[in-house]
């Protein structure tokens, strides 16, 4: 079975029932997600071997959080146990023109503190052929971004394929802070995996023809914007997810890939979203999946399209869904219909 490797944070999410907003909540929903942690749920629902790395508390929250893996059948056993702190985000849903809005109180979480000596990249990476990671994960603080730099050159001495999405969070950090970490990290990395407006906020590469907030998207620019991060980077694959807005509640999903010199186009799902938390990461995990089981890059994309759309129906932040039901999407059948 082969094996991916993903690193970053586990943290709990709090969100009020329903559509109702932060200040008008008398309870919140706990469940756990992170960027790196929901690609590991998707790919082991997927049937891969997928392991999370991270560091977290001892106490009773904290192995909650790693019960919230295990029972997808995500390998743990290299999770560290330490640090005082699980992060959290607090989550209100938007509607209609209202757009969802999320808070942070993840200041000194266990794996923002956690040191260089709590990995030993060699043994984690030992029979694994795939290793991913966000832009978040060197955002939490200098110490994170020290360690994501150590695990992508150890993955590259050990042979395996890196892919990051790039994930820029303007509440983690600032575009000049980004660049120049991120900057660092991407020569090691073979698949970089972005949204409208990652590569502009990271990079200063801006895709021409196209505003993102009126949901006006260039194919042509996209291009571009991919072409340009292979040629400042020596990528080998791009991929970037195309959002169009039309508001809170409804989207038009669609990505590019660039493959061997050549681009791709996915179809275009009009998404009624559940939950969109999550569907980047269930997109990149589509596609690790894809490129682990020799798929063809139209097939590719194809795929990973396809199950960050499903993701957008599931409440929380883990994809809950089968390769069946991906395929069977990707392959047309988008009509919803009651499966008996």
């Amino acid at each position: 079975m082969k094996k991916v490797i993903t690193f970053g944070e586990l943290m709990l999410r709090l969100a009020p029932e329903g559509y109702y907003r932060l200040v008008q909540a008398q309870s919140f929903g706990a469940t756990y997600g992170g960027g790196e942690a929901n690609v590991a749920v998707s790919l082991a629902n997927f049937g891969l071997d997928a392991a999370f790395v991270t560091k977290l508390p001892k106490h009773e929250i904290g192995q909650a959080a790693v019960n919230s893996l295990r029972q997808f059948g995500v390998d743990t056993s290299n999770i560290v146990r330490g640090g005082d702190r699980v992060g959290i985000y607090f989550l209100e849903k938007g509607a209609s023109q209202r757009p969802s809005k999320v808070i942070y109180d993840r200041a000194h979480a266990a794996i923002a503190e956690a040191a260089a000596s709590d990995f030993n990249w060699n043994a984690i990476f030992d029979g694994a052929e795939w290793f991913h990671f966000t832009g978040i994960t060197p955002a939490l603080s200098a110490n994170t971004a020290a360690i994501t730099l150590e695990a992508v050159k150890a993955a590259k001495e050990k042979g395996l394929t890196v892919s990051c999405d790039l994930n820029y969070r303007k509440n983690l950090w600032s575009k000049e802070k980004a660049g120049e970490v991120m900057g660092s990290l991407m020569p090691f990395v073979d698949l970089c995996i972005a949204n409208e407006e990652d590569a502009a906020d990271v990079f200063n590469i801006h895709a021409k023809n196209t505003d993102v907030t009126s949901g006006s998207i260039s194919h042509e620019g996209y291009k571009e914007v991919a072409q340009a991060l292979i040629d400042r980077f020596h990528f080998k694959q791009v991929a970037i997810t195309l959002r169009e807005s039309i508001s809170a509640n409804d989207n038009n999903w669609a990505a590019m890939y660039c493959r061997d010199g050549q681009f791709y186009f996915s179809r275009k799902y009009a998404v009624h979203i559940v939950d969109r938390v999550g569907g980047g990461d269930s997109f990149g995990a589509g596609l690790i999946y894809a490129n682990l089981n020799g798929l063809g890059a139209q097939e590719s994309v194809e795929f990973a399209v396809a199950a960050s759309c499903l993701k957008h129906s599931i409440e929380g932040d883990f994809n809950q869904v089968s390769v069946d039901e991906v395929q069977k999407l990707a392959a047309g059948d988008a009509s919803g219909r009651v499966q008996r």
